[in-house]
C-alpha cells in the first residue's frame, strides 16, 4: 500500500540539514546510496560521515542473510543514541522483504520498498519539518517495475573508483536467495543513460568504473549487450578502467573473455560465484552449472586472459551439506586458480525454495567449514600477491599524503 508523502521541496524555505547515509550489502546497494547522496546534497543537505550526529538517517539495507537485518536494526539504534531526533528512513531489499517487521523497529519514520527507492527524497518532509514521527509512513508495493529504467543524477564518490549501475533484478530464482523477492525481475539501464552517468563521473575525476547489477551479465538494452555497452564506455573521455562487478559463469560469451584479454580499459578480473563444489548441492540449490562446467569455464577464462584476476563465492550449511559434499566444494576451490573467496553461511531466508528444505547443519559444523575456506582464501590471496612481484603494472593513485606521495 502507497501512502501519499510527497513534498513540494522548491516551496518551502531552504534550511541547510545534516544528512547521513549508510549502506549495509552489495555494490549495487552502495551504488544507489551515492546516488541517493548526490540528489540529497543537490536538494541542499550537507552530508556528514555516518555516526556523526544528523538530522536525516538514510539507511540502505539488505536482506541477504538474517545477519544483515540485524544489522539494520542495530545501526538505527547507534544513529538514535548520538541523535536522537534524527529522522530516520528505511529502504534496499530488507524495506521491501520486511516492511512489515520494520514498522515494529522504534526510531523509524518511513520505509522505502524497491518501487520508490530512488525516489526517496521526494517522500521525504522538508528540512523543517524533519521531525521524528508518531509511526512509520510506508511506501510499498509488491509490484515491482519490469521496464528499462534511467535514474537521476551521478553517484557520490570520494575515491578514484565509482560504482556504475547498469541493470536491476534477476529471473534465475537460486533456491536458496531472496533478492528475486526484494528486487524483481529482470531489467536493464538505458545505454543512453549509462553514458551519461558515465561522462559525469569522468569528469568529476573518477577514473574507474564498476558495472554493477544483480545479474549484470544479462544486461539487455536498446539492442545492447553487456559487451557492446562496455564497448561504448571505453570511448568515454577520463575513464581508464572499466571493471565488471560479480557475474553469473552462464552469462559470459567467448567474446567477452576475448574483448578482456585485448582491452586497454576493462580490468581482467572476474568474480564469478560458485557456492558448492558439490553436483548434489548445485542442483539443490538451482545453479545453472555443474562442477565439471564451472571448472570447464575457469579453464577456458584463464587460457584466454593471460594474468586474469579471479575471485568467487561460496556457500557452506545448506541443506544436505555433508562431509562429503562439503569435500568437494573445498577440493575444487583448492584446485582452480582462485586467488580469494568470499565465504557465506547458509540463511534461511522466507519465501525461497531453500527455506523449506529439511536436513540442516550443524551451527557449529557450519562454523568449522567456514573457516577452513577462510583459511583456504587466504592463502589463496598471499599466492596470487606473492605471483605479482617482479611485474610492472598501471595503477591509479587514490590520494596524495601531506608529504606529496602518492598513495
Amino acid at each position: 500500500m502507497c501512502t501519499d508523502l510527497s513534498y513540494n521541496v522548491a516551496t518551502v524555505q531552504a534550511v541547510q540539514a545534516r544528512a547521513s547515509l549508510h549502506t549495509i550489502g552489495c555494490r549495487l546497494n552502495q551504488a544507489e546510496t551515492a546516488l541517493l547522496a548526490d540528489r540529497l546534497r543537490r536538494d541542499g543537505y550537507h552530508l556528514v560521515e555516518f555516526g556523526q550526529p544528523t538530522d536525516l538517517l538514510v539507511l540502505n539495507t539488505c536482506s541477504v542473510t538474517e545477519h544483515a537485518e540485524t544489522d539494520c536494526r542495530y545501526l538505527v539504534r547507534r544513529t538514535l543514541r548520538h541523535s536522537p531526533h534524527a529522522f530516520v528512513a528505511v529502504t534496499g531489499c530488507y524495506a521491501q522483504t520486511g516492511a512489515e517487521a520494520l514498522r515494529h523497529v522504534p526510531g523509524i519514520d518511513l520505509i522505502v520498498g524497491a518501487q520508490y527507492k530512488m525516489s526517496l527524497p521526494d517522500y521525504l518532509p522538508p528540512p523543517p519539518a524533519l521531525r521524528k514521527q508518531p509511526a512509520p509512513q510506508v511506501l510499498h508495493t509488491r509490484k515491482i517495475d519490469r521496464e528499462d529504467f534511467v535514474l537521476a543524477g551521478a553517484g557520490d564518490y570520494q575515491s578514484t573508483r565509482a560504482n556504475l549501475k547498469v541493470q536491476d533484478g534477476c529471473d534465475f530464482m537460486c533456491s536458496f536467495c531472496i533478492i528475486p523477492f526484494a528486487r524483481g525481475h529482470e531489467r536493464s539501464r538505458r545505454p543512453e543513460d549509462v553514458l551519461r552517468e558515465a561522462e559525469e563521473l569522468a569528469a568529476r575525476g573518477h577514473r574507474e568504473l564498476v558495472l554493477t547489477g544483480v545479474n549484470v551479465g544479462r544486461y539487455a538494452s536498446g539492442g545492447l549487450s553487456l559487451l557492446d555497452l562496455i564497448r561504448r564506455l571505453e570511448r568515454v573521455a577520463g575513464v581508464e578502467r572499466i571493471r565488471i562487478s560479480s557475474i553469473e559463469p552462464t552469462t559470459i560469451p567467448d567474446a567477452l573473455l576475448d574483448h578482456m584479454a585485448d582491452s586497454e580499459k576493462l580490468c581482467r578480473y572476474l568474480h564469478v560465484p560458485l557456492q558448492s563444489g558439490d553436483d548434489e548441492i548445485l542442483r539443490a540449490m538451482h545453479r545453472r552449472y555443474t562442477a565439471r562446467d564451472y571448472a570447464a569455464f575457469i579453464e577456458k577464462a584463464v587460457h584466454l586472459i593471460p594474468n586474469l584476476g579471479l575471485g568467487t563465492d561460496l556457500m557452506v550449511g545448506f541443506p544436505g551439506e555433508g562431509e562429503r559434499q562439503f569435500a568437494n566444494t573445498l577440493s575444487l576451490a583448492g584446485e582452480l586458480p582462485f586467488g580469494y573467496f568470499h565465504v557465506f553461511s547458509f540463511s534461511r531466508r522466507p519465501g525461497t525454495a531453500a527455506a523449506r528444505m529439511g536436513d540442516p547443519v550443524h551451527p557449529a559444523t557450519v562454523k568449522a567449514r567456514s573457516r577452513t575456506l577462510a583459511e583456504l582464501s587466504r592463502a589463496k590471496r598471499l599466492a596470487f600477491y606473492q605471483g605479482q612481484i617482479g611485474r610492472s603494472v598501471k595503477v591509479l593513485f587514490e590520494s596524495r599524503d601531506p608529504d606529496g606521495l602518492w598513495t
